[in-house]
Order: C-alpha cells, then sequence, then structure tokens
C-alpha cells in the first residue's frame, strides 16, 4: 500500500489544536488546504468531527470502513481500506467493494488486533486490469484491434504479477495468462477468457495492481481494551452486601471485608464487573433519612452520594466500611474471582466534605450567603453541593485527577461517572485524556440520561460506555428503531450499556410485569447489548416503587439492605442470570454491537433478532450466530410465526427456506429444533418461558 505522504497525521495536529485550544480558549483551527486526489476519496466513515477525536473500536471489532471513491472519465477504479497501526506501519487492509450502487459508495470491514492509538485510511486508486477487461470484453468479441487489446492485456498481467508482496503461485497464475493472452495458435476468444478467468480474478483481488494511489487523511481510531464493549456488570452498595443480623433483630452494617466474602455467588452467576457505590466517608449535616426523608434519624447511615466529613472526602474510605488495606484485599478477592472493580465517581460534596471549608470557591455562594445545593426537579439533594467548575477550574480539576489516581493505585479499573452531564465537558476531555496516557486500561462509563447529543458527545470526548435509554424501550418498534439507531448511526462514537434497572430507576413496566418482567428484560439486556448489568435485589424482582417516585421504595440509598438471596432461587431469575452471561461468555456474537438483524414476527408482542460474528472475526475460527427470540408481553402468553431472513443468518442467497436449514439449540432450556424460514413459537409467562436464546447451526 502506498503511504500517506502528504504531512502530519491529522489526528497529531488535531491533539495540539485542542490542547491549546483547552489552555487559552479559542477554537481550533479548521483542516489546512490540501489538493484533491487523483482519484478522488471522500465521506470516509468512521470519522468524528472530520477526524477531531477518534471514532472507537476493540481488538477483533468488526466494523465497517466507508468512503465515496469515484473518478473522471469511464476508466475503472478501486478502494482499498486500511488500518494503521500505533507505531505507524501498516496494519490490516481490505478491498472494499460497492454497498449502495450508484452512489460511489464503498465498504470493507476490518478489525484491529491491539489496543492503541490507530488510524483509518481509505486509498483510491485507477484499476488497469478492469479498465483492460471491461473494454476487451466489447471490442474483441466485436473483432475490433484484437490483437491491440489482447497485447496491452499481456503487458498489464505482466505489470500485476511483479507487484511487491505477490505471491510466487498468484503471480505463476498472472504469468500464464499473460503468455495465453500472446498465444496466436489459440483462437481470439480463448486467449480472452484466459486473462478474466476466474484465477486471475482472484489473484488480483488479494492484491490488485493500483496506480495513481490517492489516500484520504488518517483518521483516528481508539482501540481500547475488549471491556469496553463487552462485560456483564453487577451493583452492590458494600455496606448491604456484607450486612449481618444481631442477635436482637437490628442490622450490622457490612464491611469491605465482610463483603468481600460474599462475592462467590455474583461470581458464579458469570458476572465479571463488580460496580460499587460510592464508598467514601458520609456526610452528617442534611443527612438524608429512609425514602429521601430530610430527617434522619439515629443509626440513619445517610446517602453515600453525600460525600465528604471529618473523616476526609473522595479519596477516603469510611472508617466504617475500613481501611485501604481491606479495600486492597476485597481488589484482590474480586479478581481471583474473575470480576473488576469499578467504583461511582460522583463529583459532590456533603457540606461537612473537606473542600467545603479549604476551598468555599468551588461552590456557589447564593444571594444570601448560603451555597447551592444540587437539584433535579422535582428530586432535591439538600445533603449535596455541587462543584462549580467555573471558579476555579485548574484547582478543582488537579484535585479531582488525584483522586481518580488514588482509587487507580488501589486496582480500580473503571469508574462509574454520576452525572457527567452536568460538569462541563472540557473538563471530562482533559481528565480522561489525561489518565489515558498513563493507565490506558481505565474505562469511564457516563451515567447520563439527558438529551441525545450530549451523551453522543460524552462518547466523543473520551468516555468508553455509556447508560442508555433501554429502560424506557419496551415495544418491539421502540427496540428496533432503538437498536438500530445504537449498532449502526452511533456505535463509532457511543458503547451502550443495558441496565434493566437501577437504584435510581425502576420504571413502570417493572413494576407492573413483576418476575416476568424482569426476566424478559434481563434476556433483553444480557443478548441486544455486549455490555449489560442489574443492581442487586434483580434477583428478588425488587418492584415495588417509592409513591410519585420511577424508584425503589425504602430505597438502598438511604438505609442498608440485607437481602436473602435463597428466595431468588425459588422464582428462576438467579438461574436465568447465570445461563445468560454463560451464554455470552461462549458466544462471540452476543459480545460485538454492530451485527444484529430483526425477523418478522406475526405477533408485533413477539421480537426476533439475530447477532452474528463471521469466522474471520471470531476468537474460535468459526461463524458463530445467535437468535434471541422473547415476549415482551410479561402478562400473557403470546404464539406466532417467526420469519427469519436466512442470509443474514449466513445461509446463501436463494435457499429454499421451505425445508429445515438451521439447527437450533435452546440455551436457556436445551431444547434444539430444526427450523427453516419460517417457524412456530409458544412463549408463556406463566409457565417461565419468556424467551428462546437459540445457538444457530446450519443443517
Amino acid at each position: 500500500m502506498t503511504p500517506n505522504t502528504t504531512g502530519p497525521q491529522p489526528e497529531t495536529t488535531r491533539a495540539a489544536q485542542e490542547s491549546a485550544a483547552t489552555r487559552t480558549g479559542r477554537a481550533p483551527a479548521p483542516a489546512p488546504f490540501s489538493l484533491i486526489g487523483r482519484i478522488p476519496v471522500t465521506e470516509v466513515s468512521p470519522v468524528v468531527e472530520d477526524g477531531r477525536w477518534p471514532a472507537k473500536a476493540v481488538p477483533g471489532e468488526a466494523f465497517p470502513v466507508r468512503a465515496t471513491v469515484f473518478r473522471e472519465g469511464h476508466d475503472r477504479f478501486g478502494a482499498t481500506a486500511v488500518l494503521v497501526r500505533p507505531d505507524g506501519t501498516e496494519g490490516p487492509s481490505a478491498r472494499m467493494h460497492e454497498y449502495a450502487p450508484g452512489l460511489d459508495r464503498y465498504e470493507a470491514r476490518l478489525a484491529a488486533d491491539a489496543p492503541g492509538d490507530w488510524g483509518i485510511r481509505v486509498e483510491g486508486w485507477s484499476d488497469p486490469y478492469a479498465t483492460w477487461e471491461h473494454d476487451a470484453g466489447i471490442k474483441v468479441p466485436a473483432n475490433v484491434d484484437v490483437e491491440l487489446m489482447l497485447e496491452e492485456g499481456a503487458r498489464v498481467l505482466e505489470r500485476a504479477a511483479a507487484v511487491p508482496g505477490r505471491d510466487d503461485e498468484d503471480a505463476a497464475v498472472l504469468t500464464r495468462a499473460a503468455a495465453a493472452l500472446r498465444d496466436t495458435g489459440l483462437d481470439a476468444a480463448d486467449r480472452l477468457a484466459a486473462g478474466r478467468s476466474a484465477e486471475v480474478v482472484e489473484a488480483l483481488d488479494r492484491l490488485p495492481l493500483r496506480d495513481h494511489v490517492s489516500p484520504s487523511a488518517t483518521y483516528p481510531l481508539q482501540v481500547d481494551r475488549k471491556r469496553a464493549l463487552y462485560g456483564s456488570w453487577y451493583e452492590v452498595f458494600p455496606r448491604s452486601l456484607g450486612a449481618t443480623r444481631a442477635e436482637d433483630g437490628t442490622i450490622v452494617p457490612g464491611t469491605l471485608r465482610s463483603a468481600a466474602e460474599r462475592l462467590d455467588r455474583i461470581a458464579t452467576m458469570g458476572f465479571n464487573v463488580l460496580y460499587l457505590t460510592p464508598i467514601s466517608p458520609i456526610g452528617v449535616t442534611n443527612r438524608k433519612g429512609r425514602n429521601n426523608t430530610l430527617n434522619a434519624q439515629p443509626g440513619d447511615p445517610g446517602s453515600p452520594y453525600g460525600i465528604g466529613s471529618a473523616d476526609g472526602g473522595h479519596d477516603v474510605i469510611h472508617p466504617e466500611l475500613g481501611t485501604f488495606d481491606d479495600f486492597d484485599a476485597f481488589v484482590e478477592r474480586s479478581r481471583g474471582l474473575g470480576m473488576e472493580v469499578a467504583l461511582d465517581l460522583a463529583l459532590q460534596c456533603s457540606p461537612d466534605h473537606p473542600w467545603v471549608a479549604e476551598h468555599p470557591e468551588w461552590f456557589t455562594v447564593l444571594a444570601d450567603g448560603s451555597i447551592a445545593y444540587a437539584e433535579n426537579p422535582p428530586k432535591k439533594y439538600q445533603d449535596i453541593y455541587p462543584l462549580n467548575f467555573d471558579n476555579d477550574p485548574e484547582g478543582i480539576y488537579q484535585a479531582i485527577l488525584e483522586v481518580v489516581r488514588t482509587w487507580i493505585s488501589h486496582g480500580v479499573t473503571i469508574f462509574r461517572v454520576d452525572n457527567p452531564h452536568t460538569k462541563p465537558l472540557v473538563f471530562w476531555q482533559r481528565l480522561l485524556r489525561e489518565v489515558r496516557s498513563t493507565n490506558p486500561e481505565v474505562l469511564f462509563l457516563a451515567e447520563a440520561f439527558t438529551r441525545p447529543a450530549m451523551m453522543r458527545t460524552l462518547g466523543k470526548i473520551g468516555f468508553h460506555q455509556s447508560y442508555t435509554y433501554f429502560a424506557w424501550r419496551n415495544t418491539k418498534e421502540e427496540l428496533t428503531d432503538y437498536l438500530v439507531e445504537l449498532s449502526q448511526d452511533t456505535a463509532p462514537v457511543l458503547r451502550p450499556a443495558f441496565w434493566p434497572t437501577t437504584h435510581d430507576i425502576l420504571t413502570p413496566f417493572m413494576t407492573n410485569g413483576k418476575v416476568p418482567a424482569f426476566k424478559l428484560r434481563a434476556v433483553l439486556a444480557a443478548t441486544l447489548s455486549p455490555t449489560w448489568g442489574v443492581y442487586s435485589g434483580y434477583e428478588l424482582a425488587e418492584s415495588t416503587p417509592r409513591p410519585g417516585y420511577e424508584e425503589q421504595i425504602n430505597n438502598e440509598k438511604y438505609e442498608i439492605k440485607r437481602r436473602d438471596f435463597g428466595a431468588a432461587r425459588a422464582n428462576g431469575i438467579e438461574e436465568l442470570l447465570t445461563r445468560l452471561n454463560a451464554s455470552r461468555a461462549a458466544h462471540p456474537a452476543l459480545q460485538q454491537l454492530r451485527d444484529i438483524w430483526f425477523h418478522g414476527t406475526s405477533d408485533d408482542s413477539l421480537i426476533a433478532y439475530s447477532k452474528r460474528v463471521d469466522a474471520e472475526y471470531s476468537p474460535t475460527g468459526e461463524e458463530d450466530v445467535v437468535l434471541t427470540v422473547v415476549n415482551l408481553d410479561p402478562h400473557s402468553a403470546h404464539e406466532g410465526g417467526v420469519h427469519l431472513n436466512l442470509e443474514q443468518l449466513g445461509l446463501p442467497a436463494g435457499t429454499d427456506g421451505s425445508q429445515p436449514v438451521i439447527r437450533v439449540t435452546d440455551e436457556l432450556t436445551g431444547w434444539v429444533f430444526d427450523w427453516s424460514g419460517s417457524n412456530y413459537v409458544r412463549l408463556d409467562p406463566s409457565e417461565g418461558r419468556v424467551a428462546h436464546v437459540f445457538h444457530v447451526q446450519r443443517l
């Protein structure tokens, strides 16, 4: 491939411009003038804001590289997509093929093979062989310039045989074809056929002869470790997880040590990320009582989001939970069970936080001299002061960077960031960039249920994952439209995390649907999104809301909950979670976002979709296809036809769908069926069946 020698890499230039803009407040400069290529390449994707920020991928994740490629006149041309490794050398590349005939849109699928700061480039080029093949295919049969055309073809093939990197076998194929084109002892039609043979076409498809190679700019691609895309999260309040009951019936708060003793059950269910709500000291002033009441009673532990007390702030552990030695032991035990620890990063302070006394300028002071507390109407957080990033942005930045590095030094590899959309984006952009420069393994999840533009931009500037609107998408149409958006439109910048409930969210669907709702939403979350999570207590189908709010009554944010998870085994949810995570671990198709296809159903309460990984991009070296069918109604049985797009399941176009063509094995029950293009299903929540998760194999 011809390297891009047009000047500095755009990402390098952009990085310098952005750094300067952050320091000075000036806008970055537009891209400098440059000549268009001989074979023009435009509208490259995935490219974020003309390369201002990198697109996202993980190792082994196949994603489409697309571009508009064209040329003047009638000569033929081609295009190649190239990934550029962090060291500047060329990585995987592939010839692009037209996917929108008549619009000059070309596509190839590529996958990086290691984390790092990669690049994406598309090269347009003149195709002398395709030009000759087209012209000779018209002229020779018409007896026009026969010998001239055959000689031109022989010269093209000789040039092609000498292309650097051509293997000996393909070179021999091209050389023999050139000789046949010059063999006057053969009929002209046979000579032409030799130059147009399938062997020749295949050899040139593997390594074409390219003239006038015209590279696009090299656009940035950030390749993160796989956990940035794929993970199964389990959320806990450590003080609840490790809680015990005293002889008098009172609940004794858990510690990090006692919580660590209760991790086996979570690991056995197959979760690989253990997410902890804040574990820092909790303030006393305006401490909230049960169910967010304004008058805390003796013994009320307060919300862990009211961070800071006389014991310290964000970089200190609540004394009742333990010490950093205890936390280190907790992290080590989690890792030993196959789980990494994610920690809540909530950038607000209780009135007792040391920063309030040490840096009052970091907060908003009202006209009456009081400090403004946090609000999210109709919610009020009288126990929290939000930081004001406009007063001393540099001081706040350095303090928070030190907090983040403290937790990283104690083994935290993921931060779930609380309400990032309420802080300046320039702050996050700078913080995430600096952390990545020293700890590229550390990931940040944006807990931002807000406007789409904000959610997308948080992803663009560096957040690795994002919460989504999944909890409120319930119908077949809503889910289909949303997944098309997430898997196609925003996949290069926003990696979704699907949570059916959280400690802040309990939708009416879950409240009204009870156990069947918890089951079917778990199936949807675990099979639609490569990252999903549940909040502790999900196994018990905790579904009673606080009156007037879409959140749990007796909310764990304000009290300690000691749960009896033995009851979960009776309703079947714990077993379902275990089977879902086992399926996700076994099937690469469920670990990716971009390839999802929805299939027709005769009943709109039934949704069917498949996810697929081709053998080329599968770690097993074999094609992997998973087909999921879910009953979206938690109250009633539904039955009907599932009409499959067999080509999307990896079967050749034109397959006779009237006969069994695939074998499907249900990962949840072990049932096996032979299916054709149209098939019957019945899913009855009252019988415990809300979904099929099928492994698909060709017959």
